[in-house]
């Protein structure tokens, strides 16, 4: 067989292309190694500095110095820079000593040279008001024990602004977990975190653990957020629930990353024949993990308990007409402009399908007192029609 028909051969083509995605595969597996590799190294890097600065010996200079050193050697290596010990070794305290210390030590990674504020001198110098013996005893903690392992698993980029952004080891560590399960990149990470991702997470209103066995009512009360926030929207004052639905759709992609990993998108205005009578939800999703459908209803206006009777109807209908052999039960999600809690409470505690009740958040388009400061759309249009006229000599 000659090269030309070699390459033009099916069996030989499908076997180049497997073996360049093996290639792939080792790349990304490299890769990931690499990156263990990296954070596993700057822990203990970190874990020394701090140990070596107790001792007090080199004076508040010896980073300056051993950055040099180290980059004299190593010119090809990032990451040992002065600014990159500092943030290795302030990353290394923030998870080793827990929530108090990770506070003080959260304000000396923020901005583009992390502010020289006074919290990051006093890192920086062991004669100043952090009492080194007593530090140091406490990195051997079970929490420095376990995180370590975890931190690894996530690219030093996403550390840092993890860190950055999170004020507590508790809330860093949720975003660690999340970022690994999701293979979040660090645009989505930054995003997540600055939604409040973390004090949003199952917080709503639900009648899952009546409704849904243990396992599921406990995966199901973890997807559903509250408030839930839209701000990629801009609506006007007197928006109405299609206008809303519109701007879920049109951007579609935002919506689904506020939902959270595993909705799939099925439709909107979804048709519903109960009798003689044609019904539309709202929203319809399937949601992948928990093998179920999930109807989305939005409301302009707070909740009522009525709203939660129409959902109780409508993920009934879609129980009987589209659940299929292996999907768990509907559930349903009311998104409202706001809630009483005892009266949503109330609203649940005698309805026997799964749902939750949600506040969500947007971005006005424009505020009133504003609106009479600028021109109408007429008024611009025809400003444009007078200079146009005005250019053609009319």
């Amino acid at each position: 067989m000659s090269l030309s028909e070699m390459t033009s051969d099916k069996q030989y083509r499908q076997w180049l292309i497997d073996i360049k995605q093996r290639i792939r595969n080792a790349q990304i597996k490299a890769a990931v190694a690499v990156n263990s590799a990296l954070v596993e190294f700057y822990w203990s890097l970190g874990e020394d500095i701090v140990r070596k600065q107790e001792q007090a010996v080199w004076g508040s200079g010896f980073l300056q110095q051993l950055s040099k050193d180290l980059m004299a050697e190593f010119p090809e290596m990032k990451g040992l820079s002065y600014r990159n010990l500092r943030t290795v070794k302030a990353w290394y305290i923030f998870y080793s000593q827990g929530d108090i210390i990770g506070k003080q030590l959260a304000s000396q990674l923020d901005g583009p040279d992390f502010n020289q504020n006074k919290t990051a001198c006093k890192l920086e110098n062991p004669s100043d008001d952090i009492i080194w013996p007593q530090l140091a005893a406490k990195l051997d903690g079970p929490i420095a024990k376990q995180v370590a392992s975890q931190l690894a698993q996530i690219p030093w980029g996403h550390n840092i602004a993890i860190v950055q952004k999170c004020d507590t080891v508790k809330k860093a560590l949720f975003y660690v977990q999340m970022t690994v399960e999701h293979n979040w990149s660090r645009s989505v990470l930054v995003h997540q975190i600055e939604s409040g991702l973390y004090e949003r997470q199952g917080k709503a209103i639900t009648n899952f653990s009546n409704t849904l066995p243990a396992p599921m009512s406990d995966l199901a009360r973890e997807i559903i957020k509250d408030p839930y926030n839209l701000d990629f929207l801009t609506l006007a004052n007197d928006y109405s629930e299609r206008e809303l639905e519109n701007g879920l759709t049109d951007h579609l992609s935002r919506f689904l990353l506020e939902l959270g990993a595993g909705f799939a998108y099925v439709g909107k205005q979804v048709p519903l024949q109960v009798g003689q009578r044609e019904f539309f939800l709202d929203l319809l999703f399937y949601h992948i993990r928990l093998h179920c459908y999930v109807v989305i209803e939005l409301k302009v206006v707070e909740f009522e308990p009525e709203h939660a009777g129409k959902l109780n109807f409508y993920i009934k209908a879609i129980d009987e007409q589209l659940r299929g052999e292996g999907d768990k039960a509907t559930i349903g999600i009311l998104l409202c402009k706001g809630k009483d809690k005892v009266v949503v409470e109330y609203a649940l505690s005698q309805i026997n399908s799964p749902i939750g009740v949600s506040d969500y958040q947007l971005t006005q388009a424009l505020p009133d007192e504003l609106k009479s400061s600028l021109p109408t759309i007429e008024q611009i249009e025809a400003e444009f029609s007078k200079q146009e006229n005005e250019d053609k000599g009319i």
